[in-house]
C-alpha cells in the first residue's frame, strides 16, 4: 500500500538488550569484562503488531505505561528500527515525541526554528515564509532570540509543537507531549490538530487523556504489554479499555482483601443460606457497570413459619464507608408469612455507585419484637465499573441537571389573538 500519510505496521516486533551488572568495585568492573559476570536479558517492547492507518485518518494509541505506545511512534519515525517485521510510512512526517527534540541548547529560539524546520524537510524560504506564524502560535515573541537552554519545559514544548504543525506534514505523530503546558495552550494545540485533521492530515497521537483521544481520533489502537489488544472506533475501544483497567484494579483489591466468610449471628428459626448478585440479563455475576440494574437474591430457609419477617441489606464501600441501608418494612413491602425454602429479591433499577468494590450485609429481623434471626455482616462482595472517561467525585452519582437563569430576565410578552 502506498500513498501520502499512510502508516503500516506489518508483524512488527522490537526488543531491547539490557544487562544486570553485578560488579561492586572498580576491580570487579574490570575483571567482569573478561570473566563475563554480566547477565544479559531481552525486553520485548513491541511484539507482533500489525495495523494500518489510512490517509486522512486520526488514530490514537492508548495503554498503560510501558505498553509499547511510544516505541510504536519511534518506529514510525525511524528513530528505532524493528527487530522483525516491516514499517511503511508514506509522505512527509512531522513528529513531536520529546521536549526540545532536535533543538540545540546554545542556539536561540529563532535559530532552532530554522534548524528544526530544515530537519523536518522545509526549505529555508519555506521557514522564512512561516516564521511569523510559528512564533505567533508559540507565544514566545519576547523570548525568540534567547538561547533555548534558558527556556522552561513549557516553552520548549510550545516552540517544538509550533514548528512541527507548521511544516505541512502528510503524517503528524504526537506523543504525550500535550500533557505539558498550561491549559490555554493545550486547548490551542488541540484546536490546531483538529484543523489539521479536517484538512486531511493523517494524525497518530499517544495520550493518556482519553477525553482528548475521543475528541480527536476516529480509531484507537489499544496496546498492552507490547501487544495489540484491539483497534476500533474510539468510543467502543475506550469503553473496553476502561472496563479492562477497572476490572484489573478491582481484582487486585479483592485479592488483597482476601475472601469473605459469612458469619451468622442469630437463632435457628430462619437463616440465610446464600446471596447472589444478578445483572439485567438475569446472569449471576459479581461485576456490574454503572447505570445497569442489580438484583440481590437472599436465599433463606425457615425452619418454622415466621410471621412478617423483616429482610434488610446494607452496602459499604470496601474501606468501610456506609453507603446505604434498607429493608422491606421501610420500603412498605410487607411479607406476611415465610415458611420453608425461598428467595427474597432486592432490585435496584439503576446503579448510581461509582467505580469501586463494595461489601453487602444481609439480615433477617423479627418485625414484631427486637430480635435478630440471622445476620451476615459485610459477607458478600461485588464491584462496579464505570466506563465514563471522567467520573464524578465521591461515592455515588446523583441524576441531576444544570441550568442557568439570568437575573432580571425579561418577562415573555403575552401572545394575544
Amino acid at each position: 500500500m502506498t500513498g501520502k500519510g499512510v502508516l503500516r505496521f506489518d508483524n512488527v516486533s522490537k526488543r531491547f538488550l539490557f544487562t544486570h551488572d553485578q560488579s561492586r568495585s572498580v576491580w570487579d568492573s574490570i575483571t567482569a569484562r573478561f570473566m563475563r559476570k554480566t547477565e544479559e536479558e531481552f525486553l520485548w517492547a513491541v511484539r507482533g503488531v500489525s495495523f494500518t492507518v489510512e490517509p486522512g485518518q486520526s488514530v490514537g494509541i492508548i495503554g498503560r505505561n510501558g505498553s509499547g505506545k511510544s516505541t510504536l511512534l519511534k518506529l514510525a519515525t525511524r528513530i528505532l528500527r524493528p527487530t522483525s517485521g516491516d514499517v511503511y510510512v508514506g509522505g512527509r512526517v512531522s513528529a513531536l515525541l520529546e521536549l526540545g527534540a532536535g533543538f540545540h541548547p546554545d542556539l536561540t529560539g529563532r535559530e532552532n526554528v530554522f534548524l528544526n524546520g530544515s530537519v523536518l524537510g522545509l526549505t529555508k524560504q519555506e521557514i522564512i515564509d512561516r516564521f511569523d506564524d510559528i512564533v505567533a502560535f508559540s507565544g514566545l515573541n519576547t523570548f525568540i532570540d534567547m538561547p533555548v537552554k534558558h527556556y522552561s519545559s513549557g516553552m520548549y514544548m510550545r516552540l517544538g509543537f509550533s514548528v512541527a504543525v507548521h511544516c505541512d506534514p502528510d503524517l503528524l505523530l504526537v506523543d504525550e507531549i500535550l500533557a505539558v503546558g498550561d491549559q490555554a495552550f493545550q486547548e490551542k494545540c488541540i484546536d490546531h490538530i483538529l484543523r489539521l485533521r479536517d484538512s486531511g492530515v493523517t494524525i497518530v497521537i499517544v495520550s493518556h487523556h482519553l477525553k482528548t483521544m475521543q475528541m480527536v481520533c476516529d480509531q484507537l489502537v489499544w496496546m498492552d504489554d507490547g501487544r495489540l489488544q484491539e483497534m476500533g472506533p474510539a468510543d467502543e475501544t475506550i469503553r473496553r479499555y476502561l472496563t479492562h483497567i477497572s476490572r484489573r484494579a478491582t481484582q487486585k483489591e479483592l485479592a488483597a482483601s482476601g475472601p469473605t466468610q459469612p458469619q451468622s449471628n442469630g437463632n435457628d428459626d430462619i437463616e440465610i443460606v446464600g446471596v447472589r448478585f444478578l445483572n439485567g440479563a438475569g446472569k449471576v455475576t459479581d461485576t456490574f457497570y454503572y447505570g445497569e440494574p442489580l438484583t440481590i437474591e437472599i436465599q433463606v430457609v425457615a425452619h418454622r413459619p415466621i410471621r412478617k419477617p423483616e429482610f434488610g441489606i446494607a452496602i459499604h464501600r470496601s474501606d468501610g464507608i456506609h453507603i446505604t441501608g434498607s429493608n422491606n418494612r421501610i420500603a412498605g413491602d410487607t411479607i406476611e408469612l415465610v415458611s420453608g425454602e425461598g428467595v427474597v429479591r432486592y432490585h435496584i433499577e439503576q446503579l448510581s455507585l461509582l467505580n469501586g468494590v463494595y461489601d453487602l450485609s444481609a439480615e433477617i429481623h423479627d418485625s414484631l419484637r427486637p430480635q435478630a434471626y440471622d445476620s451476615h455482616a459485610r459477607a458478600y462482595r461485588f464491584r462496579v465499573i464505570s466506563t465514563a472517561i471522567q467520573d464524578p467525585a465521591g461515592l455515588v452519582d446523583l441524576p441531576a441537571s444544570w441550568q442557568w437563569e439570568p437575573q432580571n430576565a425579561p418577562i415573555p410578552a403575552q401572545v394575544t389573538k
